[in-house]
C-alpha cells in the first residue's frame, strides 16, 4: 500500500480508501460482512474509512462504528453531512443549525467522540459560505472534528469558499471529494487545477464508474452490477452516452490485457496516477470485491499505458456529462433563471 499526505494537513493516508456506502440496506451488506471487509482492508494497509450520514439513513455509520470498535486511534475516520436525512425541511443542507445537530448524530452512530474529516456532501446554494465555514470552524475548535472538507463542489465554489475563509478569518476546507474515473474526466479541466492551487487533498469517488470499469459490463454480456438494478438508465445501451461508455470499456479492456492488468487495476491506477489525487475511494460490497480492488494498491501505470487511455477518453472529457452532480441550480430549475 502507498501513502500520501492529505493535502497540507500532514496526515498520511493510503492511496486506496475504504468507502462504506454499501454497508447496510443500500448494498445489502450485513454487519458481519462489513466487519470482515474492514478487517481485511486494515490488514492490507488501508487507514482511511469514508462514510456519510445518509448512507442507508445512518445504518452505514452504525456498522462502521461497530466494525472499528477498540481500534479507533489507528483509523482516519471520515463522514459527511448535508444530504436529506428524512422529509423534514431543515434536516439537510449546510446551515449551522443542521450541521451542529447532525454531527452529534453521526458521532453517536459511529460510537466516537470525534471524526478526523467532516465533509459537506454537496454544496448548498441556499446557505452562505460564511455560515457553513463558521459552524465547521466552531466544531473544529470544540474538538469534535479535526479537519473539514467539501464533496462534489464545482471549482468556482471551492474558490469562493477559499475567499470566504480568508475574508472572515475562518478555517478552510482541506479536501475535496469529486467523482473521477477514466470515463468521467471533466474535473481535470477545472476542479483539479483549483485543488492543486489551494493545496486541497482529493479523495476520488466512483473510480470504477459505478461498475462500468469493474469488468462486469462488457459487450454481449448481461449486466450484473448492483447499480444496474438501482439505476437502470445508467446502463441502458440504447442511450448514446452509455453506448459510448461501452465502446470505451471494450477498448480499455484491450489496453489492460496488453499491460498484464485487470480492468480494475487499470481504472484505479489511472485515478491515483494524477498528481492532484490523494486517494481513490473503493466501495466493495463483498470480500471478493475488496480483494479484487486491493490488487491495484501498488499499481503504477506506465506513460505508454496512460497515453493509450488518453487516446480512448480524452483528458477533461466526461462521457456522461448529464450524470454530474455539480450543475448550478439555475440550469436545473427554470424558475431560478426566469424570475
Amino acid at each position: 500500500m502507498q501513502y500520501r499526505s492529505l493535502g497540507r494537513t500532514g496526515v498520511q493516508v493510503s492511496t486506496l480508501v475504504l468507502g462504506a456506502m454499501n454497508f447496510g440496506k443500500l448494498g445489502r451488506t450485513t454487519q458481519d460482512e462489513a466487519t470482515a471487509i474492514v478487517d481485511a482492508a486494515l490488514e492490507a494497509g488501508i487507514n482511511l474509512i469514508d462514510t456519510a450520514d445518509m448512507y442507508s439513513q445512518g445504518e452505514s455509520e452504525e456498522m462502521v462504528g461497530r466494525a472499528i470498535a477498540g481500534r479507533r486511534d489507528d483509523i482516519v475516520l471520515a463522514t459527511k453531512a448535508g444530504m436529506p436525512m428524512g422529509d423534514q425541511r431543515n434536516h439537510r443542507g449546510g446551515s449551522r443549525r443542521w450541521l451542529v445537530t447532525e454531527l452529534d448524530n453521526s458521532l453517536r452512530r459511529l460510537g466516537v467522540d470525534h471524526v478526523d474529516l467532516y465533509q459537506i456532501h454537496r454544496w448548498d446554494p441556499t446557505t452562505s459560505d460564511e455560515e457553513t465555514l463558521s459552524a465547521l470552524t466552531d466544531l473544529q475548535r470544540a474538538g469534535k472534528i479535526r479537519y473539514f472538507g467539501a464533496s462534489t463542489f464545482p471549482a468556482y465554489r471551492l474558490v469562493q469558499a477559499e475567499w470566504a475563509a480568508r475574508e472572515h478569518h475562518l478555517s478552510r476546507y482541506v479536501t475535496e471529494q469529486p467523482s473521477y474515473s477514466i470515463l468521467q474526466r471533466g474535473i481535470e479541466a477545472h476542479v483539479l487545477p483549483v485543488t492543486e492551487q489551494y493545496g486541497l487533498g482529493v479523495l476520488a469517488w466512483s473510480p470504477l464508474a459505478s461498475g462500468w470499469l469493474s469488468g462486469a459490463v462488457r459487450a454481449g454480456r448481461q449486466i450484473t452490477t448492483s447499480r444496474s438494478a438501482l439505476l437502470p438508465e445508467r446502463f441502458d445501451i440504447s442511450i448514446p452516452a452509455n453506448q459510448a461508455r461501452l465502446d470505451a470499456v471494450e477498448r480499455l479492456a484491450v489496453v489492460a490485457d496488453e499491460a498484464g492488468l485487470t480492468l480494475i487495476q487499470l481504472a484505479l491506477g489511472f485515478v491515483t496516477a494524477h498528481p492532484a489525487v490523494t486517494s481513490a475511494i473503493i466501495g466493495p460490497r463483498t470480500l471478493d470485491h475488496l480483494h479484487a480492488q486491493l490488487a491495484a494498491a501498488d499499481t503504477v501505470l506506465s506513460a505508454d499505458v496512460l497515453d493509450a487511455i488518453d487516446a480512448i477518453v480524452a483528458p477533461g472529457v466526461d462521457l456522461a456529462a448529464h450524470e454530474k452532480f455539480d450543475t448550478p441550480p439555475a440550469l436545473l430549475d427554470p424558475a431560478l433563471r426566469r424570475r
